[in-house]
């Protein structure tokens, strides 16, 4: 078997990396570039010697696989193409616009055989990965994911846009369902939520608080988690980790102290994460495995982004900032 022969629809600010990493990976041949920017296709597939297109119709003959990093509101019409003639998908996060939408793009992929797999990114951060071998039982979770604006995501609110990492990390460390919500959002540069706030209660007791904003000049994303006898903190950026460990100290005199918190800071290996979650799509194609992130995955994760939504939106807090 020869190498996979892969295609990259939409090369954009994010796209455009996407084609990089995979005309550098031994495991694949980048053989398409998609584009609706004739300049941009011509010029990227020139960079990475791969044909440029206009249009993905065609190159459903040329590929096996393709990644597809187009506005999120084009996410399911494209990849439903690509699935329905037993094309493998990598789809950029979030998987779609609505949960029916996720639901057939993973129908598809199954009818198929295909992989269908998420760009949710965050999983493979060294300081992510190790967090999962750590924890025991979640009972507080903070999250902050705060930017600057960028134009070029405006067909999303940051629930969408920048919770939805957050989500789906909670989803798979707490691993228990939602059972209460309370949250509140602003506009401020959009018609959309661009500051939001939002606490979860799960059933098996752990709460969660997450915090985003895509107007804040200082860029910041971190998650701490505690649970008992532990307190562990993550910057995604540096992909660091550090440890808060309360240690109980022997027989001690009355009035003292009764543990010692000891803190650790590890050593982590910090790799491309992008390189790793292409390279992981390519290996997951070629082996026949299920993906690390899989449709059901972020079509849970969707679905709870867009409950937070809705909830926003219901309270109309925005609209004192329209």
């Amino acid at each position: 078997m020869g190498p996979l022969k892969v295609g990259v629809v939409g090369v954009g600010h994010l796209g455009q990396h996407h084609a990089r990493i995979l005309a550098q990976s031994p495991l694949c041949e980048l053989v398409a570039i998609v584009d609706r920017s004739r300049e941009r296709a011509e010029r990227i597939a020139k960079a990475y010697g791969a044909k440029p297109f206009r249009r993905y119709r065609k190159i459903y003959d040329l590929v096996e696989a393709v990644s597809i990093a187009v506005p999120t509101s084009l996410h399911h019409a494209v990849a439903c193409e690509f699935l329905r003639r037993g094309i493998h998908c990598l789809v950029e996060k979030p998987i779609a616009t609505t949960v029916e939408e996720a639901e057939e793009m993973m129908n598809l992929a199954d009818e198929n055989n295909c992989v269908l797999q998420v760009g949710h990114i965050e999983r493979y951060n060294a300081a992510v990965r190790r967090l999962r071998e750590i924890l025991d039982k979640p009972v507080f979770v903070e999250c902050h994911r705060l930017g600057p604006f960028t134009p070029r995501v405006s067909d999303v609110g940051v629930v969408l846009d920048l919770m939805i990492h957050d989500i789906d990390i909670l989803l798979q460390i707490v691993q228990s369902p939602v059972v209460s919500m309370d949250a509140v959002g602003v506009n401020v540069l959009t018609d959309k939520e661009d500051i939001a706030n939002v606490r979860l209660k799960f059933e098996s007791g752990c709460t969660a608080n997450l915090t985003v904003s895509r107007v804040s000049p200082k860029p910041q994303r971190k998650i701490r988690v505690f649970q008992r006898d532990m307190y562990v903190s993550i910057d995604y950026a540096r992909q660091s980790m550090e440890l808060y460990q309360r240690v109980p100290r022997p027989n001690p005199k009355k009035g003292d102290a009764t543990a010692d918190i000891l803190r650790k800071r590890l050593r982590l290996k910090r790799e491309d994460m992008l390189t790793l979650e292409l390279n992981d799509f390519i290996s997951t194609v070629q082996e026949g495995r299920t993906p690390q992130v899989t449709g059901e995955h972020a079509r849970d994760a969707l679905r709870l982004a867009i409950e937070i939504a809705k909830k926003i939106a219901e309270a109309g807090i925005r609209e004192k900032f329209a």
